[in-house]
C-alpha cells in the first residue's frame, strides 16, 4: 500500500510518462522524440527519489537528462536531421531485416517475462540498508557487473555503427578558393564576394547584417538559419529601448 502524496505523485507523472514515450516513438521530428525521451527520464528520476532512491533519481536527472540528453538536442540542432532523409533506403532490405529483428526480440523477451519468478519482496529499508548508493554500487559492480560490462560494450558498439552508417563520403573533390572565385566570374554573380555580417555595422558579429551605401541593410549578409527561424528583426524595437534608457539617464541627471 502506497501513502496518498504517492499513489497521487504516481497517477499525474505516469500519464505523462506515457505520452512522452509515444511521443518518443512517433514523432515526426528528431527534437520532439528527443524532447519525449527526457520528459519520461525526468519522469523517471522522479519515481526513483519517491522510492528513497535519492542517489539514483538524481543520477538520472542530472546526468541522463541533463547531459546526454542535451547533448543529443544539440547534435541534432547543429547538423539537422530532415524527415526526407530518413525515408530513403540505403541498405537494401533493411526495413525488412529490422520488422524480423524486431518481432524476433519481442517473441524472446514475452518468452523471458513469462518465465520468469520473482522472490518475495525485500522492501526498501533491507534495499538500502547500507545507504542507497553503496545497494547501488553493489549490484552493478558485483551481482550484475558482466551485464553492466556487456551494455556498456553494445552502447559503444552502436555509437561506432552510427557514425559508420551516418558517414556519407564525398564522391567529387572538394573546390578551392581559386575555383570558387573563378565560377563566380562565370557566372557574373557576386565577382567582390559575398558582404561579410557586420562589416559596416558597429561591430563584426553574425547577427549584425552589412550596411549599404544608402544605410540599409544587405540582405546578401543574413545568415539563411536566421532567416530560417524567422529571428530576423529590424532594429526599431531597439533603438527605441536605447533612446527610452537615454531619456531615463537625462531625466535622472537633471533631478
Amino acid at each position: 500500500m502506497t501513502s496518498g502524496g504517492e499513489a497521487v505523485l504516481f497517477w499525474v507523472l505516469a500519464p505523462l510518462s506515457v505520452l512522452g514515450a509515444l511521443g518518443l516513438v512517433f514523432a515526426k521530428k528528431a527534437v520532439h522524440a528527443a524532447m519525449g525521451m527526457a520528459l519520461v527520464m525526468i519522469n523517471l528520476g522522479v519515481f526513483y527519489i519517491a522510492q528513497n532512491a535519492d542517489f539514483l533519481g538524481i543520477v538520472q536527472i542530472f546526468v541522463y537528462t541533463g547531459a546526454v540528453m542535451m547533448m543529443f538536442l544539440f547534435v541534432l540542432m547543429l547538423v539537422g536531421v530532415d524527415s526526407s532523409d530518413s525515408l530513403v533506403e540505403t541498405i537494401r532490405g533493411q526495413k525488412i531485416a529490422g520488422f524480423v529483428l524486431a518481432l524476433g526480440l519481442g517473441i524472446v523477451l514475452i518468452a523471458a517475462i513469462g518465465s520468469v519468478s520473482f522472490a518475495s519482496p525485500v522492501g526498501l529499508v533491507k534495499a538500502n540498508a547500507d545507504g542507497n548508493i553503496t545497494g547501488v554500487a553493489n549490484l552493478i559492480f558485483g551481482k550484475y557487473v558482466w551485464v553492466f560490462e556487456i551494455t556498456s560494450a553494445l552502447l559503444i558498439t552502436s555509437a561506432l555503427g552510427a557514425m559508420v552508417l551516418a558517414h556519407r563520403e564525398r564522391l567529387t573533390p572538394r573546390p578551392t578558393q581559386r575555383e570558387w572565385s573563378e565560377r563566380r566570374f562565370r557566372e557574373g554573380r557576386n565577382l567582390a564576394g559575398l558582404p561579410a555580417p557586420g562589416v559596416y555595422a558597429r561591430h563584426n558579429a553574425v547577427d549584425t547584417p552589412a550596411l549599404l551605401p544608402d544605410g540599409t541593410p544587405s540582405e546578401l549578409s543574413v545568415s539563411r538559419v536566421l532567416t530560417a527561424r524567422e529571428q530576423v528583426t529590424t532594429p526599431e524595437p531597439f533603438t527605441e529601448a536605447e533612446k527610452a534608457i537615454e531619456r531615463d539617464i537625462a531625466e535622472g541627471t537633471n533631478r
